[in-house]
Order: structure tokens, then sequence, then C-alpha cells
């Protein structure tokens, strides 16, 4: 892909040490997100002089959360955030980045390309679409729905000892509590809220008694229709 010349903020000093041997490959994402992403409507132009600090070390942070090895889900993923940003800072995890938007999925995989990322694959779908096929040791969102609703996108994709993380702002706590009848029917663990990074994160255990079943109302679709 090639990236006009538009101006692009430093990278903050905190970045290299967030980002490690990764750094010069996100600085290359920020460049690709400044350029076609906000051509092509994935990042807001008022978003570019802001990337790093409200985007990629927002995202980063997200990292210290998962597990060595650990398959990893980003749904709803867009221009990749947190699911890019995660793949770079820990090479040792599997990032699977779920959407179901040809543009953007089709801006992921030139990203995945021109970034040479051997540990990510961009899969468009739904969530739903992939209950009963795959399960992941976590799953990450980042505003992508409220919590009651995002369970039951999530949940089913979270494999036994797995968690969701799903990246909130101020709501987080009444989201928690309003997901209470939610959290109950698919047998989730106690959900709680950590700070990383400036960023509220609401973690959710799977629960030893979860049930493996689409989200209901929230719009599943049944097996071979």
């Amino acid at each position: 892909m090639s990236v006009p010349d538009l101006p692009l903020p430093p990278a903050p000093a905190e970045a290299r040490g967030a980002f490690g041997d990764g750094f010069d490959l996100a600085q290359r994402y920020a460049e690709l997100l400044a350029g076609p992403g906000v051509e092509r409507g994935l990042i807001g132009p008022r978003e570019a002089p802001r990337l790093w600090e409200r985007h990629l070390l927002n995202c980063a942070g997200l990292a210290a959360l998962i597990p060595d090895g650990a398959a990893v889900a980003d749904l709803g993923s867009g221009a990749g955030l947190p699911g890019l940003v995660l793949a770079l800072v820990r090479p040792d995890c599997h990032i699977t980045l779920v959407e179901p938007l040809l543009r953007r999925t089709t801006f992921l995989d030139e990203v995945v390309d021109d970034l040479a990322l051997s540990n990510v694959d961009v899969v468009r779908s739904r969530a739903e679409e992939l209950h009963g096929r795959q399960v992941f040791d976590v799953v990450t969102a980042r505003a992508l729905a409220p919590l009651d609703r995002l369970l039951g996108w999530a949940m089913p994709l979270v494999g036994p000892g797995g968690e969701l993380l799903a990246m909130k702002g101020s709501s987080a706590a009444e989201e928690i509590a309003a997901a209470g009848p939610v959290l109950k029917r698919l047998g989730c663990g106690d959900p709680h809220q950590v700070s990383v990074s400036g960023t509220t994160v609401v973690r959710v255990p799977q629960g030893p008694s979860a049930q493996r079943r689409g989200p209901g109302r929230s719009g599943s679709k049944k097996k071979g229709k």
C-alpha cells in the first residue's frame, strides 16, 4: 500500500518500550492508519494527530493481561484495534481479527501483508457465525457494544479457563450491573474491572457451567441457515 505524505505525530518516548522489537512495525502501522485508514473512513481524520496516545498505546497496554502463547480473537476489529497492536506487542500469541465488513477486512489483509505478520489471521465474519466452530483463550473487543450484548457474541468463543477482555469507558460499572442476567444465563464467572494504560478493561472469565450456545435475541444464526 502506498502512504500519502500526511503529517504524522511523532511516536512518544514510551512507545519504544511498549512495542519493544515491534516498534518499527508499529510506526509503519501508524502511517497506514493515518494514510489509507483515514482515506477509507476506518479512522476519523481528527484521530490522526492522537493515534499514538489514544489508540496505539491505549491498546498496547492490554497485552499485559494476555497469557503466554494465547490464541486471541479480536471481535469487530475494524482498523485492527486492539488486535493488530496485540500482534505487534505479543508475537508469541496468535491473533484472529474477526470483522464482517469487506472494506475493513480488505484493509486488515493489506496491513498484515505489508507488515509481514505471520501470527495474524483475518476472518470476514460475524462473531456469532463462529459459535460452535472455534474457541479461543482470550476474546477482545474495543467499544464494540454494551456488555450485555457483547457477552452473547463473545462468551461462546471463550474456551475453558479463558476470558473476555472488553475495553470500556466510564460506563463500565453500569454495564456490568445491567449485564447481570446475561452473565448468569451464559454461566460466566464474576466480572471485574482493571485499568491499563488509562483505559478501563472489563474482564469476564469463562465459568465452569458455561453454556455453549448462541446469544439468542442478540441475533445468532442457527446452523445451516
